[in-house]
């Protein structure tokens, strides 16, 4: 009789230890994940919608490209704060804060990510102009490929300091050193952000800024994913704390 009780006990133990608590299973993860990067996609949405318009509305000509330019400049916080806010994301759906964190990172990176978003998109402005002109200039075709080769390096050199600097606390001149040195530092990193970069210039070709728009908390989602190697070696060499709440404190 007694060994019946104690296997009695024994199984209700056992279920007690197996029993999840509400938003731990596997459903309530997906669920938290598809809330989160739906609340970043219209937060992303309304920071960009100034530039965003009249970018979508811009013949794709050669004159327009300092337009092009100023219309481009709110995306660079937006995507600074949407991979913030990303980062954050914990999976419990009792705990979700994605807009809070949109905007706080929105307010943290903001000045700090334009000091580097304004010059590479005036560096693309430039190139696209000098693109456009290869015929009536008479530009030798390994010239313009040179410089098709620059603009991505340059891109995906962008990459790395948008990740960066929307992660951690560093000087400009820091940003720009780091984000060169893990070009070649981290290659695989390096090889996925170039497989993103053609995704959405295919995307944009074939359909419209818009439509990238509309999808652009995935490809900021992505990204965060693709760096991951990066950002850990940033936290683990470069800075002095790892503080999960916010971006990281730059080392003396």
């Amino acid at each position: 009789m007694s060994s019946q009780i104690t296997g009695a006990g024994a199984g209700t133990a056992r279920g007690s230890r197996t029993r999840r608590e509400f938003g731990e299973g596997p459903l309530a993860r997906v669920a938290a994940l598809v809330y989160s990067l739906l609340t970043v996609e219209l937060l992303l949405l309304l920071t960009t919608l100034p530039g965003l318009i009249p970018l979508v509305l811009l013949d794709r000509d050669a004159s327009n490209a300092p337009l092009a330019v100023a219309c481009a400049i709110p995306l660079g916080p937006a995507l600074s704060a949407a991979l913030f806010a990303l980062r954050q994301h914990k999976g419990d759906l009792t705990d979700l804060k994605p807009a809070a964190q949109f905007w706080r990172g929105y307010r943290l990176n903001a000045g700090g990510v334009l000091r580097v978003w304004i010059p590479w998109l005036a560096l693309m402005a430039i190139l696209a102009v000098n693109l456009s002109h290869t015929g009536p200039a008479a530009i030798p075709g390994w010239w313009a490929a040179l410089l098709v080769a620059f603009a991505t390096v340059a891109t995906l050199w962008m990459a790395n300091a948008l990740v960066i600097t929307s992660l951690f606390a560093f000087r400009p001149i820091d940003i720009a050193r780091l984000a060169a040195y893990f070009l070649g530092r981290t290659k695989g990193v390096t090889l996925g952000n170039l497989c993103l970069l053609i995704c959405a210039a295919g995307l944009v070709a074939a359909a419209s800024e818009a439509v990238l728009a509309l999808v652009g908390a995935g490809f900021a989602a992505f990204l965060l994913r693709n760096c991951r190697p990066m950002i850990d070696l940033v936290t683990a060499e470069f800075t002095a704390t790892m503080q999960s709440a916010g971006p990281e404190e730059p080392t003396a």
